[in-house]
């Protein structure tokens, strides 16, 4: 990591990045900005903000199951509640014939009540508040390796499944006669997208980690012609936000997670009033 150190110190010699912990951060966000812009790009291509948002929120659940089981690291217990969850929230939506939009609800909000109720009964809420907000100043060099093997998943995954599922989501029946087996894609992207946003969720917070995820997507959208534009500017808008986000919670002395999100929803209001001049 010294290496990496030394070179970011040479090409970037700002203030900000002077302490180690903020290098740390900003390799983290290096690694995080495409993940969130890529996997944005399809949540909110195939409408599963909801989704989400769900899966983030229902962290606690994970860490309070993971508590009364005696678990000791609560990001294991959180992903494995959370590819539960959507495992589940797949199921239900296929086999059942309740709305998308109302099963995630049930499950979101019955998991978040969860939560705080066995958090709360056993005198452990205070002490994982701190997944509310997240820290992504706390990163280790550790957890910047598991951010790569995320990134480098995703990017096989999206390789192999986007058509598919894009397919999938705009005409089920023609996909299946495709030969395309509509539910597993849509399992395996939900699996993926809950293992990510847990995985994330220690560092950018459960308040904010689906901001993250859709304004740049929504952002992108706003300005894109086609879907590969659609794709390449979610990605360019998430890493802008996240270093400027970055550096600006240093100089503020504000949480990082949510500064970068104030920057994400600044690049919105800034593509969105483009789209509008477009149209006059």
């Amino acid at each position: 990591m010294q290496t990496l150190y030394t070179i970011i110190s040479t090409i970037l010699p700002f203030s900000w990045l002077e302490p180690t912990f903020m290098k740390n951060a900003f390799m983290a966000v290096l690694l995080a900005a495409p993940l969130f812009g890529l996997l944005g790009s399809v949540v909110v291509s195939n409408q599963m903000a909801f989704f989400s948002d769900a899966i983030g929120h229902s962290a606690l659940t994970g860490i309070a199951i993971g508590v009364l089981l005696g678990i000791k690291e609560p990001a294991i217990a959180m992903v494995g509640f959370s590819l539960l969850l959507g495992a589940a929230i797949i199921a239900v939506k296929f086999k059942g014939k309740t709305s998308a939009d109302t099963i995630i609800g049930v499950f979101s909000s019955t998991s978040v009540a969860l939560g705080i109720m066995l958090l709360s009964a056993t005198g452990n809420f205070s002490k994982y508040q701190r997944y509310l907000v997240g820290d992504i100043l706390s990163i280790a060099p550790a957890e910047i390796i598991q951010l790569l093997v995320a990134l480098v998943v995703l990017v096989a995954a999206f390789a192999i499944l986007y058509n598919k599922l894009l397919l999938t989501n705009i005409h089920p029946m023609f996909a299946r006669s495709r030969g395309i087996r509509t539910f597993a894609v849509e399992l395996a992207f939900a699996l993926l997208t809950a293992a990510i946003v847990t995985i994330s969720i220690r560092w950018t917070g459960l308040l904010v980690i689906n901001s993250l995820l859709v304004l740049p997507a929504a952002s992108s959208r706003m300005i894109s012609r086609d879907s590969k534009h659609y794709t390449l500017f979610s990605v360019a808008i998430s890493l802008f936000s996240c270093v400027t986000g970055l550096a600006l919670s240093w100089s503020l002395g504000s949480a990082s997670g949510a500064t970068i999100v104030i920057v994400n929803a600044a690049v919105f209001i800034a593509c969105l009033s483009i789209g509008i001049l477009k149209k006059i």
